[in-house]
């Protein structure tokens, strides 16, 4: 069953497939701005990140910008798209489909913990972005995981600047139980998890 998702409610976070708003591409702060405002931010308010708000990160980090060619709004290496972004909440984890712009559930545990890894004072924030690199895009070449890394670097610079444009704060962090995640999140030995973000209001 598929939902429209306004907000983010214990409710609808509960299915296993949500749809989200389509996301509104009109932000009034312009790039240099955000340019000139970004900071990294790892402590954040108990105020949740509306599923409007998720969307606009969401297409930022590696939604399509083409549609009609399915080209995304982050650079890629070879045009493979290995990104993809996992959203993480107290109710669940949940994967990002850029095609249908949907979460799927893919764990009902709260694995924010798991992503805050050490650095447990960022586990208080109400999303985390989790980034993998889906290695069989790259056809087996030896530079994939090289490549995989500068891809997530990609999508990671469009969630800060999407992130600062909205409001919200977060940090680009490579601390993480990976191994324990990874197993979490039902991921197969091609995945290769990268960076995190969590994202809140600073």
């Amino acid at each position: 069953m598929t939902i429209v998702l306004a907000g983010m409610s214990v409710g609808m976070m509960a299915q296993d497939v949500i749809q989200l708003p389509a996301p509104d591409k009109q932000v009034d702060m312009s790039l240099y701005t955000a340019l000139q405002r970004r900071h990294s931010v790892r402590t954040y308010q108990q105020r949740e990140v509306t599923g409007a708000i998720l969307a606009q990160v969401l297409w930022a980090a590696c939604g399509y910008n083409r549609e009609a060619e399915k080209k995304i709004t982050a650079a890629s290496a070879i045009n493979a798209q290995d990104v993809v972004v996992f959203v993480v909440r107290k109710e669940g984890a949940y994967r990002f489909s850029p095609d249908n712009n949907t979460l799927k559930k893919v764990s009902s545990k709260d694995l924010r913990p798991l992503v805050a890894g050490r650095q447990t004072a960022v586990a208080s924030a109400p999303v985390m972005l989790v980034l993998a690199s889906d290695q069989s895009k790259f056809g087996g070449r030896e530079s994939g995981q090289r490549l995989g890394l500068l891809d997530a670097g990609y999508v990671s610079q469009n969630i800060y600047l999407a992130c600062t444009a909205l409001g919200l704060g977060t940090v680009a962090r490579a601390t993480m139980e990976s191994e324990q995640l990874a197993k979490e999140m039902q991921l197969g030995e091609e995945f290769m998890l990268t960076l995190n973000h969590p994202i809140g209001w600073e």
